[in-house]
Protein backbone atom coordinates (compact mmCIF):
# COMPACT_ATOMS: atom_id res chain seq x y z
CA UNK A 1 0.00 0.00 0.00
CA UNK A 2 1.00 3.33 -1.26
CA UNK A 3 0.78 6.15 1.20
CA UNK A 4 0.14 9.45 -0.58
CA UNK A 5 1.99 13.32 0.73
CA UNK A 6 -0.58 16.44 -0.05
CA UNK A 7 1.50 19.10 -0.26
CA UNK A 8 0.46 23.12 0.15
CA UNK A 9 2.12 25.84 -1.51
CA UNK A 10 1.83 29.43 0.71
CA UNK A 11 0.43 32.28 -1.10
CA UNK A 12 2.24 35.66 -0.75
CA UNK A 13 -0.29 37.62 0.12
CA UNK A 14 1.91 40.82 0.43
CA UNK A 15 2.18 40.75 -3.51
CA UNK A 16 -1.44 41.32 -3.41
CA UNK A 17 -2.12 44.67 -4.43
CA UNK A 18 -3.21 47.15 -0.94
CA UNK A 19 -2.71 44.45 1.18
CA UNK A 20 -0.98 47.16 3.85
CA UNK A 21 -2.60 50.25 2.79
CA UNK A 22 -0.03 52.06 5.71
CA UNK A 23 3.35 50.83 6.27
CA UNK A 24 5.38 47.49 4.69
CA UNK A 25 3.36 44.35 4.37
CA UNK A 26 5.40 41.43 6.00
CA UNK A 27 4.64 37.49 4.53
CA UNK A 28 3.91 34.84 7.14
CA UNK A 29 2.80 30.88 6.33
CA UNK A 30 -1.04 31.03 6.11
CA UNK A 31 -0.70 34.81 6.54
CA UNK A 32 0.58 38.34 6.40
CA UNK A 33 1.19 41.78 8.60
CA UNK A 34 1.49 45.13 8.54
CA UNK A 35 4.68 46.58 9.77
CA UNK A 36 3.66 50.62 10.84
CA UNK A 37 5.86 53.17 9.84
CA UNK A 38 7.26 55.88 12.57
CA UNK A 39 3.80 57.63 13.74
CA UNK A 40 1.62 54.32 13.01
CA UNK A 41 1.33 51.60 15.29
CA UNK A 42 -1.02 48.51 14.43
CA UNK A 43 -4.40 47.92 15.70
CA UNK A 44 -4.72 45.93 18.85
CA UNK A 45 -7.22 44.11 17.59
CA UNK A 46 -5.81 44.36 13.83
CA UNK A 47 -2.10 43.32 12.80
CA UNK A 48 -3.26 43.93 9.10
CA UNK A 49 -3.57 47.43 9.64
CA UNK A 50 -2.59 50.57 10.96
CA UNK A 51 -3.17 53.92 13.02
CA UNK A 52 -2.11 56.90 13.96
CA UNK A 53 0.44 56.56 17.60
CA UNK A 54 -0.48 59.64 19.40
CA UNK A 55 1.58 58.76 22.21
CA UNK A 56 4.74 59.95 20.78
CA UNK A 57 3.21 63.01 20.05
CA UNK A 58 1.62 63.00 23.36
CA UNK A 59 4.88 62.68 24.90
CA UNK A 60 6.31 65.37 22.65
CA UNK A 61 3.76 67.90 23.68
CA UNK A 62 4.59 66.95 27.24
CA UNK A 63 8.15 67.46 27.15
CA UNK A 64 7.77 70.15 25.06
CA UNK A 65 5.77 71.82 28.22
CA UNK A 66 7.71 71.32 31.03
CA UNK A 67 10.33 72.87 28.82
CA UNK A 68 8.48 75.65 28.39
CA UNK A 69 7.13 75.59 31.35
CA UNK A 70 10.12 75.28 33.47
CA UNK A 71 11.91 78.00 30.90
CA UNK A 72 8.56 80.48 32.20
CA UNK A 73 8.71 79.21 35.93
CA UNK A 74 12.88 80.53 35.77
CA UNK A 75 12.10 83.54 33.65
CA UNK A 76 9.07 84.95 36.54
CA UNK A 77 11.20 83.98 39.38
CA UNK A 78 13.92 86.18 37.85
CA UNK A 79 11.52 88.71 36.93
CA UNK A 80 9.88 88.07 40.47
CA UNK A 81 13.48 88.74 42.31
CA UNK A 82 14.12 91.63 39.85
CA UNK A 83 10.60 93.36 41.14
CA UNK A 84 10.91 92.64 44.60
CA UNK A 85 14.73 94.11 44.32
CA UNK A 86 13.51 97.15 42.51
CA UNK A 87 10.68 97.20 45.05
CA UNK A 88 13.05 96.92 47.82
CA UNK A 89 15.23 99.68 46.65
CA UNK A 90 12.94 101.90 45.59
CA UNK A 91 11.33 101.14 49.48
CA UNK A 92 14.51 102.27 51.01
CA UNK A 93 14.74 105.24 49.12
CA UNK A 94 11.51 106.40 49.96
CA UNK A 95 12.44 105.72 53.53
CA UNK A 96 15.29 108.06 52.74
CA UNK A 97 13.31 110.23 50.94
CA UNK A 98 10.55 110.73 53.71
CA UNK A 99 13.60 110.56 56.83
CA UNK A 100 15.28 113.83 54.78
CA UNK A 101 11.55 115.63 54.64
CA UNK A 102 11.01 115.33 57.97
CA UNK A 103 13.90 116.53 59.23
CA UNK A 104 15.67 113.74 60.20
CA UNK A 105 19.04 114.95 58.67
CA UNK A 106 18.69 117.96 60.54
CA UNK A 107 17.94 116.03 63.81
CA UNK A 108 21.04 113.87 63.19
CA UNK A 109 23.21 116.99 62.78
CA UNK A 110 21.65 118.84 65.64
CA UNK A 111 22.13 115.78 68.30
CA UNK A 112 25.93 114.98 66.97
CA UNK A 113 26.56 118.94 67.51
CA UNK A 114 24.91 118.05 71.21
CA UNK A 115 26.70 115.17 71.60
CA UNK A 116 23.83 113.00 71.47
CA UNK A 117 22.95 110.88 69.17
CA UNK A 118 19.64 108.90 67.87
CA UNK A 119 20.38 105.57 68.98
CA UNK A 120 19.56 106.93 72.35
CA UNK A 121 16.35 107.48 70.99
CA UNK A 122 14.24 104.38 69.87
CA UNK A 123 12.97 103.97 66.43
CA UNK A 124 9.98 102.51 65.82
CA UNK A 125 8.25 100.97 62.52
CA UNK A 126 5.61 102.14 61.09
CA UNK A 127 3.98 99.19 61.21
CA UNK A 128 4.43 98.69 64.99
CA UNK A 129 2.81 102.11 65.14
CA UNK A 130 -0.40 101.29 62.71
CA UNK A 131 -0.94 97.87 65.04
CA UNK A 132 -0.45 99.93 68.22
CA UNK A 133 -3.61 102.60 67.41
CA UNK A 134 -5.66 99.78 65.21
CA UNK A 135 -4.22 101.71 62.02
CA UNK A 136 -5.27 104.96 63.79
CA UNK A 137 -9.00 104.39 64.38
CA UNK A 138 -11.15 107.37 65.57
CA UNK A 139 -11.29 105.82 68.62
CA UNK A 140 -7.78 106.04 69.87
CA UNK A 141 -7.51 109.80 69.36
CA UNK A 142 -7.23 111.37 72.45
CA UNK A 143 -7.37 115.36 71.18
CA UNK A 144 -6.21 117.51 67.79
CA UNK A 145 -4.31 120.61 67.99
CA UNK A 146 -2.39 122.52 65.08
CA UNK A 147 0.45 120.09 65.22
CA UNK A 148 -1.17 117.22 64.49
CA UNK A 149 -3.32 114.49 66.62
CA UNK A 150 -2.49 112.49 69.41
CA UNK A 151 -3.16 108.93 69.55
CA UNK A 152 -3.28 106.06 72.38
CA UNK A 153 -1.58 103.26 71.50
CA UNK A 154 -0.50 99.54 72.99
CA UNK A 155 2.95 98.66 71.93
CA UNK A 156 3.54 94.52 71.44
CA UNK A 157 4.74 94.49 74.93
CA UNK A 158 1.33 95.81 76.12
CA UNK A 159 3.06 99.47 77.16
CA UNK A 160 0.85 102.20 76.41
CA UNK A 161 2.12 105.15 74.66
CA UNK A 162 0.59 108.07 73.42
CA UNK A 163 1.59 108.43 69.59
CA UNK A 164 1.64 112.29 67.67
CA UNK A 165 0.88 112.16 64.02
CA UNK A 166 1.59 115.52 62.03
CA UNK A 167 -0.76 116.35 59.42
CA UNK A 168 -0.32 114.89 55.77
CA UNK A 169 1.32 118.10 53.90
CA UNK A 170 2.15 120.65 56.17
CA UNK A 171 5.77 121.27 55.83
CA UNK A 172 5.73 123.79 58.82
CA UNK A 173 4.17 121.49 61.11
CA UNK A 174 6.91 118.87 60.16
CA UNK A 175 9.42 121.51 61.27
CA UNK A 176 7.76 121.47 64.69
CA UNK A 177 7.82 117.85 65.33
CA UNK A 178 11.71 118.15 64.45
CA UNK A 179 11.90 120.90 67.10
CA UNK A 180 9.79 119.96 69.26
CA UNK A 181 12.47 116.27 69.24
CA UNK A 182 15.72 118.58 69.33
CA UNK A 183 14.13 120.32 72.47
CA UNK A 184 12.95 117.20 74.01
CA UNK A 185 16.18 115.78 73.70
CA UNK A 186 17.61 118.64 76.27
CA UNK A 187 15.50 117.98 78.61
CA UNK A 188 15.16 115.74 81.65
CA UNK A 189 12.54 116.74 84.17
CA UNK A 190 9.80 114.57 86.24
CA UNK A 191 7.25 117.36 85.26
CA UNK A 192 8.18 117.04 81.63
CA UNK A 193 6.24 114.27 79.30
CA UNK A 194 9.05 112.69 78.49
CA UNK A 195 9.62 111.35 74.59
CA UNK A 196 10.10 107.18 74.12
CA UNK A 197 10.78 107.15 70.43
CA UNK A 198 9.96 108.29 66.96
CA UNK A 199 9.52 107.46 63.29
CA UNK A 200 10.72 109.59 60.82
CA UNK A 201 10.67 106.88 57.62
CA UNK A 202 6.83 107.82 56.71
CA UNK A 203 4.87 110.29 54.58
CA UNK A 204 4.28 112.92 58.44
CA UNK A 205 6.66 112.62 61.11
CA UNK A 206 5.30 110.33 64.58
CA UNK A 207 6.58 111.31 67.84
CA UNK A 208 6.10 108.60 70.71
CA UNK A 209 5.71 109.51 74.40
CA UNK A 210 4.71 108.35 77.84
CA UNK A 211 1.31 108.18 77.92
CA UNK A 212 -0.28 110.51 80.83
CA UNK A 213 -3.27 108.78 82.07
CA UNK A 214 -5.21 111.85 83.67
CA UNK A 215 -5.72 114.31 81.21
CA UNK A 216 -5.35 117.88 80.76
CA UNK A 217 -5.98 120.20 83.66
CA UNK A 218 -7.89 121.97 80.84
CA UNK A 219 -10.13 119.22 81.09
CA UNK A 220 -10.03 119.22 85.11
CA UNK A 221 -10.75 122.90 85.58
CA UNK A 222 -13.50 123.50 82.79
CA UNK A 223 -15.42 120.03 83.64
CA UNK A 224 -19.19 121.50 83.14
CA UNK A 225 -21.08 118.71 82.88
CA UNK A 226 -19.47 116.83 86.38
CA UNK A 227 -18.91 120.04 88.69
CA UNK A 228 -18.19 117.99 91.54
CA UNK A 229 -15.07 116.42 89.45
CA UNK A 230 -13.53 120.00 89.81
CA UNK A 231 -9.84 120.09 91.47
CA UNK A 232 -9.45 121.45 94.88
CA UNK A 233 -7.19 123.87 95.86
CA UNK A 234 -4.50 121.86 97.25
CA UNK A 235 -3.99 120.02 94.47
CA UNK A 236 -4.24 123.17 91.65
CA UNK A 237 -1.46 124.36 94.11
CA UNK A 238 0.39 121.29 93.47
CA UNK A 239 0.14 121.38 89.67
CA UNK A 240 1.09 125.38 89.56
CA UNK A 241 4.01 124.65 91.92
CA UNK A 242 4.86 121.63 89.19
CA UNK A 243 4.03 123.06 86.31
CA UNK A 244 6.46 126.00 87.63
CA UNK A 245 9.12 124.03 88.75
CA UNK A 246 9.20 122.80 85.47
CA UNK A 247 9.07 125.63 83.38
CA UNK A 248 12.21 127.16 85.66
CA UNK A 249 14.28 124.13 84.65
CA UNK A 250 13.50 125.22 80.96
CA UNK A 251 15.24 128.33 81.01
CA UNK A 252 17.56 128.14 83.70
CA UNK A 253 19.03 124.68 83.99
CA UNK A 254 19.07 123.14 80.63
CA UNK A 255 22.35 123.18 78.20
CA UNK A 256 20.75 125.91 76.43
CA UNK A 257 17.59 127.87 77.63
CA UNK A 258 14.84 127.03 76.24
CA UNK A 259 11.19 128.80 75.88
CA UNK A 260 8.18 126.69 75.77
CA UNK A 261 6.35 129.43 74.05
CA UNK A 262 2.97 128.03 74.22
CA UNK A 263 2.09 127.34 77.83
CA UNK A 264 -1.65 126.78 78.32
CA UNK A 265 -3.37 124.64 80.28
CA UNK A 266 -4.16 122.26 77.90
CA UNK A 267 -0.81 121.32 77.41
CA UNK A 268 -0.24 120.47 81.15
CA UNK A 269 -0.96 117.09 81.50
CA UNK A 270 -2.31 115.34 84.73
CA UNK A 271 -0.99 111.51 85.82
CA UNK A 272 -3.29 109.02 88.15
CA UNK A 273 -1.11 111.09 91.00
CA UNK A 274 -1.85 114.38 89.02
CA UNK A 275 1.57 115.14 88.84
CA UNK A 276 2.05 117.86 86.02
CA UNK A 277 3.68 117.07 82.95
CA UNK A 278 4.53 119.99 80.82
CA UNK A 279 3.84 118.80 77.00
CA UNK A 280 4.01 119.99 72.92
CA UNK A 281 7.27 121.60 72.62
CA UNK A 282 6.31 122.41 68.77
CA UNK A 283 6.61 125.73 69.19
CA UNK A 284 9.33 126.28 71.42
CA UNK A 285 12.80 127.50 71.20
CA UNK A 286 16.73 126.91 71.97
CA UNK A 287 18.06 130.35 72.94
CA UNK A 288 21.72 130.90 72.44
CA UNK A 289 23.29 131.21 75.99
CA UNK A 290 24.69 134.75 74.81
CA UNK A 291 21.50 136.21 74.06
CA UNK A 292 18.50 137.24 75.66
CA UNK A 293 15.93 137.52 73.25
CA UNK A 294 15.20 136.40 69.94
CA UNK A 295 13.74 137.71 66.89
CA UNK A 296 11.27 135.25 65.77
CA UNK A 297 7.24 134.96 64.31
CA UNK A 298 4.93 135.48 66.83
CA UNK A 299 3.60 132.10 67.29
CA UNK A 300 1.15 131.00 70.57
CA UNK A 301 -2.09 130.77 71.15
CA UNK A 302 -4.76 133.89 71.95
CA UNK A 303 -5.78 134.18 75.72
CA UNK A 304 -1.85 133.03 76.56
CA UNK A 305 0.16 135.52 73.97
CA UNK A 306 2.58 137.52 75.62
CA UNK A 307 1.26 140.84 74.40
CA UNK A 308 5.02 142.41 74.32
CA UNK A 309 5.92 139.49 72.40
CA UNK A 310 2.72 140.27 69.66
CA UNK A 311 3.74 143.37 69.59
CA UNK A 312 7.25 143.60 69.34
CA UNK A 313 8.27 139.79 67.86
CA UNK A 314 10.76 140.01 70.80
CA UNK A 315 10.59 136.72 72.25
CA UNK A 316 11.82 136.34 75.74
CA UNK A 317 11.52 134.46 78.60
CA UNK A 318 9.50 136.56 80.19
CA UNK A 319 6.87 135.74 77.43
CA UNK A 320 6.29 132.12 79.17
CA UNK A 321 5.85 134.07 82.44
CA UNK A 322 3.11 136.12 80.74
CA UNK A 323 1.07 132.94 79.78
CA UNK A 324 1.97 131.22 83.17
CA UNK A 325 0.37 134.18 84.89
CA UNK A 326 -2.59 133.01 82.62
CA UNK A 327 -2.68 129.38 84.24
CA UNK A 328 -2.65 130.70 87.37
CA UNK A 329 -5.35 133.02 86.65
CA UNK A 330 -7.73 130.28 85.14
CA UNK A 331 -6.89 128.01 88.50
CA UNK A 332 -7.89 130.55 90.41
CA UNK A 333 -11.20 132.02 88.74
CA UNK A 334 -11.92 128.18 86.48
CA UNK A 335 -12.85 131.06 83.37
CA UNK A 336 -11.17 129.73 80.06
CA UNK A 337 -8.47 132.27 78.90
CA UNK A 338 -10.75 133.77 76.22
CA UNK A 339 -14.46 133.25 76.02
CA UNK A 340 -16.28 135.64 73.22
CA UNK A 341 -19.67 134.52 75.09
CA UNK A 342 -18.63 136.61 78.19
CA UNK A 343 -19.38 140.47 78.05
CA UNK A 344 -16.75 142.41 75.94
CA UNK A 345 -14.70 143.72 79.72
CA UNK A 346 -14.67 139.79 80.14
CA UNK A 347 -13.36 137.67 77.09
CA UNK A 348 -9.99 138.17 78.04
CA UNK A 349 -9.05 136.78 81.43
CA UNK A 350 -5.75 138.19 82.01
CA UNK A 351 -6.98 142.00 81.24
CA UNK A 352 -10.07 141.07 83.58
CA UNK A 353 -8.36 139.97 86.33
CA UNK A 354 -6.14 142.04 86.26
CA UNK A 355 -8.48 144.77 86.23
CA UNK A 356 -10.43 142.91 89.36
CA UNK A 357 -6.93 142.73 91.49
CA UNK A 358 -6.25 146.15 91.13
CA UNK A 359 -9.82 146.99 91.73
CA UNK A 360 -9.74 144.78 95.11
CA UNK A 361 -12.89 142.37 93.34
CA UNK A 362 -10.76 139.53 93.81
CA UNK A 363 -13.13 137.86 96.02
CA UNK A 364 -15.98 138.05 93.28
CA UNK A 365 -13.94 136.28 90.51
CA UNK A 366 -12.47 133.83 92.39
CA UNK A 367 -14.38 130.37 92.24
CA UNK A 368 -15.99 129.43 94.96
CA UNK A 369 -15.48 126.21 94.76
CA UNK A 370 -11.68 126.26 96.15
CA UNK A 371 -12.55 129.38 98.98
CA UNK A 372 -12.28 128.27 102.52
CA UNK A 373 -11.00 129.66 105.62
CA UNK A 374 -8.26 128.22 105.76
CA UNK A 375 -6.92 129.18 102.07
CA UNK A 376 -7.76 132.75 101.27
CA UNK A 377 -5.10 134.16 102.25
CA UNK A 378 -2.80 131.95 99.89
CA UNK A 379 -5.62 132.91 97.22
CA UNK A 380 -4.86 136.47 97.60
CA UNK A 381 -1.28 135.95 97.46
CA UNK A 382 -1.38 133.76 94.26
CA UNK A 383 -3.41 136.19 92.89
CA UNK A 384 -0.88 139.07 93.23
CA UNK A 385 1.68 136.85 91.94
CA UNK A 386 -0.10 135.96 88.62
CA UNK A 387 -0.81 140.00 88.77
CA UNK A 388 2.92 140.74 88.40
CA UNK A 389 3.11 137.93 85.79
CA UNK A 390 0.80 139.50 83.90
CA UNK A 391 2.03 142.90 83.78
CA UNK A 392 2.64 144.60 80.57
CA UNK A 393 6.72 145.41 80.55
CA UNK A 394 8.03 142.02 80.38
CA UNK A 395 11.37 143.24 82.13
CA UNK A 396 8.64 144.21 85.15
CA UNK A 397 7.60 140.44 85.17
CA UNK A 398 9.22 137.86 87.67
CA UNK A 399 11.33 135.62 86.33
CA UNK A 400 10.01 131.74 86.63
CA UNK A 401 12.65 130.57 88.99
CA UNK A 402 11.40 133.40 91.30
CA UNK A 403 7.54 132.24 90.43
CA UNK A 404 8.32 128.47 91.23
CA UNK A 405 10.21 129.47 94.57
CA UNK A 406 6.97 131.88 95.55
CA UNK A 407 4.90 129.28 94.66
CA UNK A 408 6.83 126.12 96.28
CA UNK A 409 7.28 128.83 99.64
CA UNK A 410 3.53 129.38 99.69
CA UNK A 411 2.89 125.78 99.82
CA UNK A 412 5.00 125.13 102.35
CA UNK A 413 3.52 128.20 104.40
CA UNK A 414 0.06 126.60 103.97
CA UNK A 415 0.88 123.54 105.09
CA UNK A 416 2.57 124.25 108.60
CA UNK A 417 0.90 126.14 111.35
CA UNK A 418 3.85 128.95 112.26
CA UNK A 419 2.95 129.70 108.19
CA UNK A 420 -0.47 130.76 109.31
CA UNK A 421 0.71 133.06 112.48
CA UNK A 422 -0.11 136.83 113.29
CA UNK A 423 3.39 137.91 113.31
CA UNK A 424 4.69 136.99 116.69
CA UNK A 425 7.58 138.77 118.06
CA UNK A 426 9.36 135.18 118.63
CA UNK A 427 9.25 134.05 115.24
CA UNK A 428 10.45 137.92 113.76
CA UNK A 429 13.24 137.71 116.26
CA UNK A 430 14.05 133.95 114.61
CA UNK A 431 13.51 134.96 111.44
CA UNK A 432 15.36 138.42 111.68
CA UNK A 433 14.25 141.62 109.72
CA UNK A 434 16.07 141.78 106.67
CA UNK A 435 14.21 142.40 103.43
CA UNK A 436 15.11 141.44 99.95
CA UNK A 437 13.35 143.35 96.95
CA UNK A 438 14.63 140.40 94.66
CA UNK A 439 11.94 138.14 96.20
CA UNK A 440 9.17 141.64 96.45
CA UNK A 441 5.56 140.09 95.29
CA UNK A 442 3.77 143.71 95.33
CA UNK A 443 4.09 146.98 97.11
CA UNK A 444 0.37 146.13 98.66
CA UNK A 445 1.57 142.72 99.93
CA UNK A 446 3.64 143.21 102.89
CA UNK A 447 1.45 142.23 105.50
CA UNK A 448 2.36 140.23 108.30
CA UNK A 449 1.70 136.19 107.26
CA UNK A 450 2.23 136.93 104.02
CA UNK A 451 4.74 135.00 101.79
CA UNK A 452 4.72 137.74 99.23
CA UNK A 453 7.81 139.34 99.77
CA UNK A 454 8.92 141.18 102.66
CA UNK A 455 9.30 138.96 105.28
CA UNK A 456 13.37 137.82 105.03
CA UNK A 457 11.95 134.50 106.92
CA UNK A 458 10.02 134.01 103.75
CA UNK A 459 13.20 135.24 101.47
CA UNK A 460 15.29 132.49 103.29
CA UNK A 461 12.87 130.03 103.16
CA UNK A 462 13.35 130.35 99.37
CA UNK A 463 16.94 130.97 99.04
CA UNK A 464 17.36 127.51 100.73
CA UNK A 465 15.19 125.84 98.21
CA UNK A 466 16.69 127.97 94.78
CA UNK A 467 19.18 124.67 94.45
CA UNK A 468 15.96 122.64 93.80
CA UNK A 469 14.92 124.00 90.64
CA UNK A 470 18.42 123.56 89.34
CA UNK A 471 18.90 120.02 89.08
CA UNK A 472 15.11 118.73 88.00
CA UNK A 473 14.57 117.10 91.27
Amino acid sequence: MHMGFIFFSDIDECKASNSCSIGVCVNSPGDYSCQCPKGYKNDGKNPKSCIKDNRSKTILLLIISLGVSTGLLILLGAISWLYCGLQRRKFIKLKEKYFKENGGLLLEQHLASQGGSMETTRIFTEEALEKATNNYHESTVLGEGGYGTVYKGILADNKVVAIKKSKIGASTQKEQFVNEMIVLSQINHRNVVRLLGCCLETPVPLLVYEFVTNGTLFAHIHNIRDKRSSLPWDLRMKIATETSGALAYLHSSTSMPIIHRDVKTTNILLDENYTAKVSDFGASKLIPVDQTQLTTLVQGTLGYLDPEYFLSNQLTEKSDVYSFGVVLAELLTSRVALCFDRPEAERNLANFFVCSVEEDRLNQILDDDIVNDGNIETLKNVAILAKRCLRLQGEERPTMKEVALELEGMRIMAKHPWGKADCPEETEHLLGSGKSDAYRVDDTAADCGHPSGTSSGYVSMQIQMLTSYGDGR
